[in-house]
């Protein structure tokens, strides 16, 4: 076979790769390797190898594996500005939106996966400041909502701490435990309970 035939032959696989792959995909298979291992563990090499693609198809979409980094924290962040916040306009009482709210997140496995993951490497310079704007974000939408639902300004943003406080708790209690999924129903009634103790009537 020639040279440049062969040449060929790899250019067009190389471009068949980048045209499977798109830079949204590598950035959703890096949120699966950090909610799996962790953010040190995402790296280039080892995730080409589970898309079965080649490094060249990462290097077409990204410069760095920081750069991918970046752009898996930013899918995250907007997955949650989007899919959870934005679903939420649809509900007109303000208390059966904070309990929507609750069961939502129940539901959003992964997100919190992810989010323990990140809670993991707090100080990385890619982290820090997604992890305060999440939390920010979150803080500033319960405290509206409490407002929304009732309590006055003081009581709501008390009450937005304590309902946050209350969820990374959670999640941190499961990291230092080392526990595994609660079982469904015993973790459905954890979250009934939640939003009976934090949910205005």
């Amino acid at each position: 076979m020639r040279m440049d035939t062969l040449a060929c032959m790899k250019t067009t696989a190389a471009k068949g790769e980048r045209s499977r792959l798109s830079a949204g995909d590598w950035a959703e298979a890096a949120l699966d390797l950090i909610a799996e291992q962790g953010v040190a563990a995402l790296a280039v090499e080892p995730l080409a190898r589970r898309l079965g693609v080649t490094k060249g198809s990462f290097y077409w979409h990204f410069p760095s594996r920081d750069a991918l980094l970046q752009a898996a924290l930013e899918r995250w962040e907007a997955f949650e500005e989007q899919e959870l916040f934005g679903k939420l306009e649809t509900v007109a009482d303000p208390a059966e939106r904070l309990r929507s709210l609750f069961q939502m997140v129940a539901r959003e496995f992964k997100s919190h996966v992810v989010y323990s993951a990140l809670l993991k490497a707090p100080d990385h310079p890619a982290v820090l400041p997604v992890i305060g704007r999440v939390s920010q974000r979150r803080l500033d939408y319960l405290t509206a909502s409490f407002r929304q639902a009732g309590l006055g300004r003081t009581d709501a943003r008390h009450r937005a701490r304590l309902t946050y406080a209350a969820y990374v708790g959670f999640l941190q209690l499961n990291l230092q435990l080392h526990q595994a999924r609660m079982p469904q129903e015993e973790f459905d009634e954890y979250v009934e309970h939640l939003m009976d103790t934090l949910v205005p009537r």
